[in-house]
């Protein structure tokens, strides 16, 4: 199944959730953004340790660091928008505001796309950094 075919399937499904489901979903992401900036941390440790010993390399040292910061940057923008979402989700399911089904369905499969689009980048540049670091 292609990535296209994956991405449509998994919209198609949001489009049938309860409200609850995107809530939870929209959590799941937070605990997933999370995580993945634990993962930086421990890669900015790997990318300076090497720093340290390969002066030779430094131009792609620091390509690898400028992608981590960039990363980190992204994690909290993200971060921002699903906290953003998951509050909104949380709002309408105590009734404390509305909002029509088809405006937080939207937003929720927007949110899905960049999650998708971003994990996919995260494990491009985890196998970046794993393979400069076996390089040691």
């Amino acid at each position: 199944m292609t990535a296209t075919k994956k991405l449509i399937a998994r919209t198609d499904y949001l489009l049938a959730s309860g409200l609850e489901d995107l809530h939870r979903q929209s959590v799941e992401w937070l605990e997933t953004v999370a995580f993945w900036k634990d993962e930086t941390r421990f890669f900015e440790h790997i990318l300076t340790q090497r720093r340290k010993e390969v002066s030779e390399q430094l131009a792609y040292t620091e390509l690898l660091g400028n992608l981590d910061r960039l990363h980190q940057m992204l994690y909290e923008y993200l971060w921002d928008e699903i906290r953003e979402h998951e509050r909104f989700l949380s709002r309408i399911q105590k009734g404390e505001t509305r909002a029509a089904d088809a405006e937080f369905r939207e937003a929720h499969r927007r949110l899905t796309g960049k999650m998708e689009v971003f994990g996919s980048d995260f494990r491009e540049f985890k196998k970046m950094v794993f393979g400069y670091a076996r390089k040691w």
